[in-house]
């Protein structure tokens, strides 16, 4: 899924993927600072809720716009994950555009990008 979602935003976007939670954690910590992240809550060493909670209780990082990209369909499980702080989320499978419109909404809202 990593694979899938990075190939199909490349065309348009610089993407950085990583396997685990804790390689994106300190992907953060060495000084990267994305425009926009895509977490998956099924990911190993540091799932993307507990990513998600590290990210919004950081002084440095809480202003990080966050997707979620779960298979998990659970209402409760999703609004937990806005409710920590995600901006958004999307159930797979996914159309690869429409998390293309989502990010570029995000960047859109935060100034990022002023058209498309």
């Amino acid at each position: 899924m990593r694979m899938l979602v990075s190939y199909s935003l490349e065309e348009n976007f610089t993407v950085t993927s990583f396997d685990n939670g804790l390689d994106a954690l300190t992907f953060l910590q060495e000084g990267n600072i994305p425009d926009v992240m895509v977490l998956d809550l099924n990911t190993p060493k540091l799932d993307g809720h507990q990513l998600l909670m590290q990210l919004k209780s950081s002084g440095f990082f809480n202003a990080i716009p966050v997707i979620i990209l779960s298979g998990e369909e659970s209402t409760q499980v999703r609004i937990k994950c806005l409710e920590a702080g995600a901006e958004d989320y999307m159930l797979k499978p996914f159309n690869p555009r429409e998390l293309e419109v989502r990010i570029n909404a995000i960047l859109k809202r935060s100034g990022k990008i002023f058209n498309e």
